[in-house]
């Protein structure tokens, strides 16, 4: 499963929306694949050496997202997906009443946009929770590849079926697991999700809001404040600011 305390209790800045214009006209720049300081994250380890010097024969384009921006809109034509080279995205789904529910957080390395493969459009909001910088990924450049590089094939195969297992694994954190579970859960796994990416395991900034954390949680604002307050008296996090220190890792596991 793949690019985040000051948790700010009040709203985020309502998402400022970009024209729907096809995306490879709003590509701000573009680098070989090979530059990526995100590649391991994005590309098979497998690859043969003739099949690398294919990958990295091509030229992605990078496009700058700033915070409050979206990358796309539920509804959008799907072109491309998306790697996260620096920055966080959430994605959000707007009910009919106007109410948003976060489906997800994802940091540099991860991958945006899947959700469009299956009806050709995007299912989903997603927003910047920061100033980021995504990878643009062609679909039919990707199909391309996946036909040529067969390890490449297998790669997509994995990406999609961590999008599965991410999925069932919210549905069993939301059918399953108490509050209280829920919050230490989460935490957990952005700290593995940091590790996997070279950066502290043990301490780290949260992009999001108590409030977005709660969409995502399906838990209300105060409900994922009193949590994070309980931890902390108990000494299994401490918090400055944005930034969250997990003080005792066994204890908040056993929880």
């Amino acid at each position: 499963m793949s690019s985040a305390t000051g948790f700010e209790s009040a709203r985020s800045p309502a998402p400022r929306r970009v024209p729907r214009v096809p995306r490879v006209r709003r590509e701000a720049s573009a680098s070989p694949h090979s530059t990526c300081t995100m590649r391991q994250f994005c590309e098979p380890p497998e690859l043969s050496p003739a099949d690398l010097a294919r990958v990295d024969s091509v030229v992605f384009a990078t496009r700058s997202v700033h915070r409050g921006e979206t990358l796309y809109c539920a509804g959008d034509d799907f072109h491309s997906i998306y790697t996260v080279r620096a920055g966080c995205f959430k994605t959000v789904i707007t009910h009919r009443d106007g109410r948003e529910q976060v489906t997800g957080f994802h940091l540099p390395g991860e991958t945006l946009g899947l959700d469009g493969i299956c009806t050709d459009r995007h299912g989903c909001e997603a927003v910047a929770l920061e100033d980021s910088i995504v990878c643009i990924v062609p679909y039919a450049l990707l199909e391309l590849l996946c036909r040529e590089v067969k390890a490449m094939q297998h790669h997509v195969h994995r990406l999609l079926s961590a999008e599965i297992v991410r999925e069932s694994g919210l549905m069993l954190m939301l059918g399953t697991m108490s509050a209280e579970q829920r919050v230490a859960a989460f935490l957990l796994n952005l700290s593995t999700r940091f590790e996997a990416r070279g950066y502290s395991a043990a301490e780290f900034n949260l992009r999001m809001t108590r409030e977005e954390m709660g969409s995502y949680l399906g838990l209300k604002l105060e409900t994922v404040s009193r949590m994070l307050s309980k931890f902390q008296k108990e000494g299994l996090i401490d918090t400055h600011g944005r930034q969250v220190r997990i003080a005792d890792r066994e204890a908040l596991a056993r929880v």
